[in-house]
């Protein structure tokens, strides 16, 4: 298939959706929890799951189910209030983030120690359950995506999109556990992971009632 006539709509796509994964939302907060709480594995696992969760939105978006959640109130605001109220559960978690330990490093997080599957779980579920990035993946398909584009091509832009987007965080988690950020910030890890669950709990009611 000759993508050469798609050209202009993937660059559209490539710049919007740039700005919309650079902006400071829960992935990000995340993402800085996992970085500066668990260490760089973590964190990288938990980037890729949130990449991995871009390709719910994008078949949502596909299928027509993305514009089933905006059309049905009552749908909207009950994965709404999902998305939330594990938002807050993270954050409580983070809150409660106590001094780590001798031969603890990296580990100041009050809850049981995260297995890798968890930490991949993590990420899916922050950006799996956000339904206003569903909204945003439903407006890009159907306001700068032609009717016209074929299905594959259309499938190429979400690949695109979520390869993208556990690559910047993956460079944002790597950025965050180099050696020279991580001594100056392992003593203090578990406060960092208190503001950041303050950050969570903020999103998470914003999500819940900031319309």
């Amino acid at each position: 298939m000759d993508f050469m006539p798609y050209w202009d709509e993937f660059v559209i796509i490539v710049v919007v959706h740039f700005l919309a994964v650079a902006s400071p939302g829960p992935d990000f907060a995340i993402v800085v929890k996992q970085s500066l709480g668990r260490g760089r594995k973590h964190a990288l696992l938990t980037s890729a799951g949130i990449g991995t969760g871009i390709l719910l939105h994008v078949t949502y978006s596909l299928i027509g189910i993305g514009l089933l959640i905006h059309s049905s109130p009552t749908l909207f605001k009950g994965l709404t209030y999902i998305a939330a109220a594990y938002l807050g559960y993270l954050g409580v978690m983070g809150i409660m983030a106590k001094p780590q330990t001798p031969g603890n490093d990296n580990q100041s997080i009050a809850e049981k120690p995260q297995t890798l599957v968890r930490a991949y779980l993590t990420g899916f579920l922050v950006n799996g359950l956000n339904v206003k990035a569903t909204l945003f993946f439903v407006s890009l398909f159907s306001l700068v995506i032609s009717s016209q584009t074929p299905i594959v091509v259309q499938s190429v832009y979400g690949l695109y999109m979520a390869v993208a987007t556990g690559l910047w965080f993956c460079f944002i988690s790597y950025l965050l556990t180099t050696d020279h950020l991580q001594k100056r910030v392992i003593s203090k890890g578990y406060i960092i992971d208190r503001l950041m669950g303050v950050v969570l709990i903020f999103l998470a009611l914003n999500i819940a009632f900031g319309g």
